[in-house]
């Protein structure tokens, strides 16, 4: 039994994660982590519970009533109804101690989830230095003292209902067979019935029946409370993807890299602020793309778009000529390498961390991929090399040594388009240096976007795409953008001219 039942909780947190996994990332932007893992471990538990002790519970007390009832009337059917006469009593209530134990768990798990979220972002590599660096323990520790308290308080009340009930049941338990035991005197004195009939059906079976009433009463109870659980994963387990593959998706197979926005539209929100208004543009095969704007303009949303984290609302867009709707998600994903900006690293070797591109890559491609990122010479000052744990989110590693292993990491992975969200934003000047020198052969025969917050991606890129305010408004190369005297050359002149005079540059231009 015990095996079954992790068996049935196994499958549940496995349904309950494959429908997770299968959600796009603007689910993951609307929900708190710690609700997720909340629902998946705690009210998952909860369910397996309810369900094991339901369907043993009512097999076994309709057995006992039914086996009862049927000897009680054999004895004496008039005894059997003034028992049976009880049994509403414990009926009637229910159904209202049910709603009050829903309500009840549902403010439970409810709680519970905003603790766990709590205590996942705070305890957290980022959460802990932050309130390490404000010296926020006191506050921290008042605000989790409060969260529990009224966790704590929820959970007498959960605890209460069901006590409460309980009594109940044991005074109908009690007061049942008394109620017989005056009855079946009468019978007795009036010679309707005899001592030994009374006794049996007053002591034994009635305890039984009542007992097993009482079971059943408590079952409903519990499965009643207990459908705030329920609901809550029926929230996801029946949450349908925002993108998912079409029924007839095809595979794609490795691409030249053509790509190709077609009047896009797009806003985060139903209803909300365009992030995309009828951007069309078109990629060459092995161009280095800089996407250029301020903050807000849509350059990130494009880049969103081309892995497919999100569907355009109107438009197209398109890889090879083919409309990204109509191709597997994974098959997409194989294809296009992408190097965010904030870089994130699992707590585990920093050589599982490269292989998670190419879990089947050879040593000496491992190897090739992290010279090629200028990370072989970190790696050999390593105590234990590649098998170091680089720890939670990286966070042992220093901000230029995360971006290598990111960029390692997609070379490793070796896709015919390359995103980079500025990937060497977090590198001082000798890094960058090396790291561009690296990545201009890397480039050669690829489609590479990038998000351009330096001066010298932006000179090295074959085409540039200046977006404002959702809009794509001017496209070409820096000396024509320049030329133009448009939102591009105010963006030199406000941002990226103070660079013109960095050693870098002068070395890349």
């Amino acid at each position: 039994m015990a095996r079954r039942k992790k068996s049935r909780a196994a499958a549940l947190r496995r349904q309950l994660f494959d429908r997770l996994l299968g959600q796009s990332v603007g689910f993951f932007t609307r929900s708190r982590t710690g609700d997720v893992l909340s629902r998946i471990n705690n009210d998952v538990g909860r369910i397996d519970d309810v369900v094991s002790s339901t369907i043993f519970g009512i097999a076994r007390s309709a057995l006992v009533v039914v086996s009862t009832l049927a000897f009680m009337l054999y004895l004496d059917w008039r005894l059997t109804l003034v028992a049976l006469a009880g049994v509403p009593l414990a009926v009637i209530p229910t159904r209202r101690i049910g709603r009050a134990a829903y309500r009840a768990r549902q403010r439970t798990q409810t709680k519970l989830s905003e603790l766990t979220s709590y205590l996942q972002e705070l305890l957290g590599i980022s959460g802990i230095l932050l309130v390490k660096a404000f010296a926020k323990e006191r506050a921290e520790r008042a605000r989790f003292g409060q969260l529990n308290d009224e966790l704590r308080r929820l959970e007498i009340r959960q605890a209460m209902i069901s006590r409460w009930f309980g009594m109940l049941m044991g005074g109908l338990v009690a007061a049942g067979p008394a109620v017989l035991w005056l009855f079946g005197a009468y019978l007795v004195i009036h010679g309707r019935a005899t001592l030994g009939t009374v006794v049996t059906l007053g002591t034994v079976l009635t305890m039984r029946l009542y007992g097993s009433v009482a079971d059943v009463g408590n079952l409903n109870v519990n499965v009643l409370g207990s459908l705030a659980s329920f609901q809550r994963l029926f929230e996801y387990l029946d949450l349908e993807p925002e993108v998912a593959d079409a029924p007839d998706a095809r595979r794609l197979e490795r691409v030249q890299g053509a790509i190709a926005f077609e009047g896009v539209r797009f806003s985060y929100r139903q209803g909300g602020r365009s992030a995309l208004r009828d951007v069309s543009f078109e990629i060459e095969p092995g161009q280095l793309v800089a996407l250029v704007g301020p903050s807000g303009a849509g350059k990130t949303t494009v880049s969103y778009l081309l892995p497919r984290f999100y569907d355009p609302q109107a438009g197209r867009v398109l890889i090879d000529g083919c409309d990204l709707r109509e191709v597997t998600l994974e098959s997409l994903g194989r294809n296009v390498g992408i190097v965010f900006q904030d870089t994130f690293l699992f707590h585990t070797s920093l050589r599982a961390n490269l292989l998670y591109a190419r879990p089947g890559a050879k040593e000496d491609e491992l190897r090739a991929a992290a010279k090629a990122a200028y990370l072989d010479e970190f790696i050999a000052s390593l105590p234990e090399g590649s098998e170091t744990v680089v720890g939670e989110r990286g966070h042992r590693l220093s901000g230029g040594e995360k971006q290598r292993v990111a960029l390692a990491r997609v070379i490793l992975k070796d896709p015919p388009i390359v995103i980079l969200d500025e990937a060497t934003s977090h590198l001082d000047s000798v890094s960058e240096q090396v790291i561009q020198a690296a990545l201009t052969p890397l480039f050669a025969g690829r489609t590479s976007i990038v998000i351009a917050h330096r001066l010298s991606t932006i000179l090295a890129a074959d085409l540039i795409l200046v977006f404002d305010r959702g809009r794509l408004v001017e496209r070409g190369d820096h000396a024509a953008l320049l030329a133009r005297g448009g939102l591009y050359a105010e963006l030199y002149e406000r941002q990226f001219r103070t660079q013109a005079h960095e050693p870098q540059v002068a070395a890349l231009a």
